[in-house]
Protein backbone atom coordinates (compact mmCIF):
# COMPACT_ATOMS: atom_id res chain seq x y z
CA UNK A 1 0.00 0.00 0.00
CA UNK A 2 1.31 3.49 -0.87
CA UNK A 3 1.01 6.10 1.90
CA UNK A 4 0.83 9.79 0.99
CA UNK A 5 2.24 11.81 3.88
CA UNK A 6 1.63 15.40 4.88
CA UNK A 7 4.83 17.23 5.83
CA UNK A 8 5.39 19.30 8.96
CA UNK A 9 5.43 22.57 7.00
CA UNK A 10 1.88 21.84 5.86
CA UNK A 11 0.76 21.47 9.48
CA UNK A 12 2.49 24.75 10.33
CA UNK A 13 0.64 26.49 7.49
CA UNK A 14 -2.68 25.26 8.89
CA UNK A 15 -1.78 26.58 12.35
CA UNK A 16 -0.81 30.01 11.02
CA UNK A 17 -4.05 30.18 9.01
CA UNK A 18 -5.97 29.64 12.24
CA UNK A 19 -3.90 32.35 13.94
CA UNK A 20 -4.77 34.85 11.20
CA UNK A 21 -8.49 34.04 11.46
CA UNK A 22 -8.77 33.88 15.23
CA UNK A 23 -6.37 36.49 16.59
CA UNK A 24 -8.67 39.47 15.78
CA UNK A 25 -11.50 37.75 17.71
CA UNK A 26 -9.56 37.21 20.94
CA UNK A 27 -11.22 38.97 23.86
CA UNK A 28 -14.20 40.19 21.80
CA UNK A 29 -17.99 39.88 22.11
CA UNK A 30 -18.07 38.80 18.47
CA UNK A 31 -15.81 35.85 19.22
CA UNK A 32 -17.85 34.92 22.30
CA UNK A 33 -21.19 34.52 20.47
CA UNK A 34 -22.65 31.11 21.38
CA UNK A 35 -23.78 28.96 18.46
CA UNK A 36 -24.39 25.29 19.29
CA UNK A 37 -23.10 22.27 21.20
CA UNK A 38 -20.10 20.80 19.38
CA UNK A 39 -19.21 17.14 18.99
CA UNK A 40 -16.85 17.41 21.96
CA UNK A 41 -19.80 18.27 24.21
CA UNK A 42 -19.01 21.93 24.87
CA UNK A 43 -21.01 24.92 23.62
CA UNK A 44 -19.32 26.15 20.44
CA UNK A 45 -18.68 29.86 20.17
CA UNK A 46 -18.12 31.91 17.04
CA UNK A 47 -14.38 31.87 17.65
CA UNK A 48 -14.38 28.03 17.81
CA UNK A 49 -16.26 27.56 14.54
CA UNK A 50 -14.15 30.24 12.84
CA UNK A 51 -11.00 28.31 13.76
CA UNK A 52 -12.42 24.96 12.66
CA UNK A 53 -13.87 26.28 9.38
CA UNK A 54 -10.47 27.78 8.57
CA UNK A 55 -8.91 24.33 8.84
CA UNK A 56 -11.64 22.64 6.80
CA UNK A 57 -11.50 25.22 4.02
CA UNK A 58 -7.70 25.00 3.83
CA UNK A 59 -7.77 21.19 3.56
CA UNK A 60 -10.49 21.35 0.89
CA UNK A 61 -8.65 24.04 -1.05
CA UNK A 62 -5.47 21.93 -1.09
CA UNK A 63 -7.49 18.85 -2.12
CA UNK A 64 -6.31 16.76 0.82
CA UNK A 65 -7.88 13.32 1.32
CA UNK A 66 -8.04 12.78 5.06
CA UNK A 67 -10.16 11.90 8.07
CA UNK A 68 -10.51 15.01 10.20
CA UNK A 69 -11.22 14.50 13.91
CA UNK A 70 -12.08 17.87 15.39
CA UNK A 71 -13.63 19.44 18.47
CA UNK A 72 -16.75 20.91 16.84
CA UNK A 73 -17.72 18.65 13.90
CA UNK A 74 -16.52 15.37 15.38
CA UNK A 75 -15.33 13.21 12.47
CA UNK A 76 -15.49 14.22 8.83
CA UNK A 77 -13.81 12.92 5.70
CA UNK A 78 -12.25 15.69 3.61
CA UNK A 79 -11.80 15.01 -0.09
CA UNK A 80 -12.00 11.44 -1.38
CA UNK A 81 -13.12 9.18 1.49
CA UNK A 82 -11.90 6.02 -0.23
CA UNK A 83 -8.39 7.43 -0.70
CA UNK A 84 -8.31 8.77 2.87
CA UNK A 85 -9.18 5.30 4.20
CA UNK A 86 -6.66 3.63 1.89
CA UNK A 87 -3.88 6.02 2.97
CA UNK A 88 -4.94 5.88 6.65
CA UNK A 89 -4.41 9.64 6.88
CA UNK A 90 -5.90 11.18 10.03
CA UNK A 91 -5.71 14.75 11.32
CA UNK A 92 -6.64 15.22 14.99
CA UNK A 93 -7.23 18.87 15.84
CA UNK A 94 -8.49 21.12 18.56
CA UNK A 95 -8.98 24.29 16.51
CA UNK A 96 -9.08 26.39 19.68
CA UNK A 97 -7.91 24.80 22.92
CA UNK A 98 -8.71 27.24 25.71
CA UNK A 99 -11.83 28.85 24.23
CA UNK A 100 -12.95 30.42 27.51
CA UNK A 101 -9.54 32.03 27.96
CA UNK A 102 -9.68 33.26 24.37
CA UNK A 103 -13.01 35.07 24.56
CA UNK A 104 -12.19 36.64 27.94
CA UNK A 105 -8.88 37.99 26.69
CA UNK A 106 -6.76 35.72 28.90
CA UNK A 107 -3.58 35.15 26.84
CA UNK A 108 -3.42 31.36 27.05
CA UNK A 109 -5.00 29.45 24.17
CA UNK A 110 -3.78 27.43 21.21
CA UNK A 111 -4.49 25.45 18.08
CA UNK A 112 -3.44 21.81 18.39
CA UNK A 113 -2.80 19.66 15.30
CA UNK A 114 -1.69 16.01 15.29
CA UNK A 115 -1.17 13.93 12.14
CA UNK A 116 -1.32 10.14 12.10
CA UNK A 117 -1.00 7.37 9.56
CA UNK A 118 -2.99 4.66 11.25
CA UNK A 119 -5.77 4.21 13.78
CA UNK A 120 -4.23 4.72 17.22
CA UNK A 121 -2.42 7.36 19.27
CA UNK A 122 0.86 5.47 18.71
CA UNK A 123 0.44 6.15 14.98
CA UNK A 124 0.76 9.94 15.41
CA UNK A 125 3.93 10.96 13.60
CA UNK A 126 3.79 14.77 13.39
CA UNK A 127 2.40 17.45 15.68
CA UNK A 128 2.11 21.22 15.94
CA UNK A 129 0.80 23.42 18.76
CA UNK A 130 0.65 27.18 18.14
CA UNK A 131 0.08 29.70 20.92
CA UNK A 132 -2.61 31.97 19.45
CA UNK A 133 -1.48 34.92 21.57
CA UNK A 134 2.31 34.86 21.39
CA UNK A 135 2.65 32.88 18.14
CA UNK A 136 5.12 30.53 19.86
CA UNK A 137 5.24 27.34 17.80
CA UNK A 138 5.89 23.89 19.27
CA UNK A 139 6.36 20.98 16.89
CA UNK A 140 7.63 17.44 16.70
CA UNK A 141 8.20 14.65 14.21
CA UNK A 142 8.42 11.10 15.51
CA UNK A 143 12.03 10.15 16.14
CA UNK A 144 13.35 13.66 15.43
CA UNK A 145 12.90 15.47 18.74
CA UNK A 146 10.78 18.50 19.60
CA UNK A 147 11.24 22.18 18.78
CA UNK A 148 10.03 25.53 20.10
CA UNK A 149 10.36 28.31 17.55
CA UNK A 150 12.93 26.25 15.68
CA UNK A 151 15.11 25.39 18.70
CA UNK A 152 15.40 21.96 20.33
CA UNK A 153 13.60 21.59 23.63
CA UNK A 154 13.81 19.08 26.45
CA UNK A 155 11.97 18.51 29.71
CA UNK A 156 13.52 19.88 32.89
CA UNK A 157 15.75 17.75 35.13
CA UNK A 158 14.17 18.80 38.44
CA UNK A 159 13.05 16.12 40.88
CA UNK A 160 10.39 16.36 43.59
CA UNK A 161 12.90 17.66 46.15
CA UNK A 162 13.39 20.79 44.04
CA UNK A 163 11.08 23.71 43.13
CA UNK A 164 8.73 21.89 40.77
CA UNK A 165 5.79 23.57 39.05
CA UNK A 166 2.55 21.62 38.60
CA UNK A 167 -0.59 22.23 36.61
CA UNK A 168 -3.59 20.60 38.23
CA UNK A 169 -7.03 20.10 36.68
CA UNK A 170 -9.94 18.87 38.82
CA UNK A 171 -13.13 17.17 37.64
CA UNK A 172 -16.23 19.32 38.20
CA UNK A 173 -18.10 16.36 39.69
CA UNK A 174 -17.28 16.10 43.42
CA UNK A 175 -14.19 18.38 43.15
CA UNK A 176 -13.72 18.64 46.91
CA UNK A 177 -13.64 14.87 47.29
CA UNK A 178 -11.01 14.61 44.54
CA UNK A 179 -9.01 17.43 46.09
CA UNK A 180 -9.05 15.86 49.55
CA UNK A 181 -7.55 12.63 48.19
CA UNK A 182 -4.74 14.36 46.36
CA UNK A 183 -3.75 17.11 48.82
CA UNK A 184 -0.84 15.10 50.33
CA UNK A 185 0.65 14.76 46.83
CA UNK A 186 0.10 18.44 45.96
CA UNK A 187 2.03 19.56 49.03
CA UNK A 188 5.22 18.22 47.42
CA UNK A 189 5.11 20.84 44.67
CA UNK A 190 6.54 24.35 44.88
CA UNK A 191 3.77 26.05 42.85
CA UNK A 192 0.42 24.92 41.42
CA UNK A 193 -1.25 26.45 38.35
CA UNK A 194 -4.55 26.05 36.50
CA UNK A 195 -3.99 27.58 33.06
CA UNK A 196 -6.78 26.42 30.75
CA UNK A 197 -5.21 24.95 27.61
CA UNK A 198 -4.14 21.30 27.94
CA UNK A 199 -2.22 21.34 24.66
CA UNK A 200 -0.13 24.35 25.69
CA UNK A 201 0.44 23.05 29.22
CA UNK A 202 1.80 19.72 27.95
CA UNK A 203 4.12 21.75 25.73
CA UNK A 204 5.22 23.80 28.77
CA UNK A 205 6.44 20.55 30.31
CA UNK A 206 8.16 19.62 27.04
CA UNK A 207 10.08 22.90 27.07
CA UNK A 208 11.05 22.63 30.75
CA UNK A 209 8.89 25.53 31.99
CA UNK A 210 6.82 23.19 34.19
CA UNK A 211 7.50 19.75 35.59
CA UNK A 212 4.10 18.07 35.69
CA UNK A 213 0.43 18.25 34.72
CA UNK A 214 -2.14 16.14 36.57
CA UNK A 215 -5.44 16.19 34.69
CA UNK A 216 -8.09 14.28 36.63
CA UNK A 217 -10.95 15.14 34.30
CA UNK A 218 -12.53 12.03 32.77
CA UNK A 219 -13.95 14.33 30.09
CA UNK A 220 -10.53 15.31 28.75
CA UNK A 221 -10.71 14.68 25.01
CA UNK A 222 -8.27 13.09 22.61
CA UNK A 223 -8.21 16.29 20.53
CA UNK A 224 -6.92 18.25 23.57
CA UNK A 225 -3.89 16.04 24.11
CA UNK A 226 -3.03 14.30 20.81
CA UNK A 227 -0.42 16.77 19.55
CA UNK A 228 1.00 17.36 23.01
CA UNK A 229 1.57 13.65 23.56
CA UNK A 230 4.00 13.41 20.63
CA UNK A 231 5.71 16.72 21.44
CA UNK A 232 6.25 15.71 25.07
CA UNK A 233 7.51 12.24 24.17
CA UNK A 234 9.96 13.71 21.67
CA UNK A 235 11.18 16.17 24.32
CA UNK A 236 12.02 13.29 26.66
CA UNK A 237 8.92 13.53 28.83
CA UNK A 238 6.32 11.01 29.95
CA UNK A 239 2.55 10.87 29.72
CA UNK A 240 0.46 8.04 31.15
CA UNK A 241 -2.91 7.06 32.61
CA UNK A 242 -3.71 7.49 36.31
CA UNK A 243 -2.94 3.79 36.85
CA UNK A 244 0.49 4.25 35.26
CA UNK A 245 -0.30 2.52 31.97
CA UNK A 246 0.64 3.78 28.51
CA UNK A 247 -2.02 5.85 26.74
CA UNK A 248 -2.64 4.26 23.36
CA UNK A 249 -6.30 4.65 22.48
CA UNK A 250 -8.11 4.55 19.12
CA UNK A 251 -8.23 7.80 17.16
CA UNK A 252 -11.85 8.82 17.72
CA UNK A 253 -13.80 11.90 18.79
CA UNK A 254 -15.37 9.71 21.48
CA UNK A 255 -12.07 8.95 23.20
CA UNK A 256 -11.66 10.73 26.55
CA UNK A 257 -9.18 10.12 29.36
CA UNK A 258 -7.54 11.70 32.42
CA UNK A 259 -3.74 11.71 32.36
CA UNK A 260 -0.50 12.60 34.07
CA UNK A 261 2.28 14.31 32.10
CA UNK A 262 5.70 14.97 33.59
CA UNK A 263 9.45 15.02 33.18
CA UNK A 264 11.33 11.74 33.59
CA UNK A 265 12.53 12.52 37.14
CA UNK A 266 8.97 12.78 38.46
CA UNK A 267 7.57 9.68 36.74
CA UNK A 268 8.46 7.13 39.49
CA UNK A 269 7.25 9.46 42.26
CA UNK A 270 3.90 10.22 40.60
CA UNK A 271 3.18 6.60 39.70
CA UNK A 272 3.95 5.50 43.28
CA UNK A 273 1.73 8.22 44.79
CA UNK A 274 -1.20 7.48 42.52
CA UNK A 275 -1.16 3.82 43.52
CA UNK A 276 -1.98 5.07 47.04
CA UNK A 277 -4.70 7.44 45.80
CA UNK A 278 -6.44 4.97 43.51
Amino acid sequence: MIYIELNIDFLKRIAYKVYEAVNPLLGTDEGAKKLKIGAGGDISMNIDTTAENTIIHFLEEKKINILLISEEIGEKYIGDKRKAIQNQNVLIVDPLDGSNNAVRGIPYCSVSIAYAIGKRIADIIKAVVLNLNTKDLYLAEKGKGALLNGKKIHVSSLDISEKCFLEFNLPMKDPLESLEKIIPLLRNFFRIRILGSSALSICQIASGSMEAFINLRESNRLVDAAAGILILNEAGGKIFSLDGSIIDRPLSIDVKFPFIACNTKLEPFLKKEFVKIL
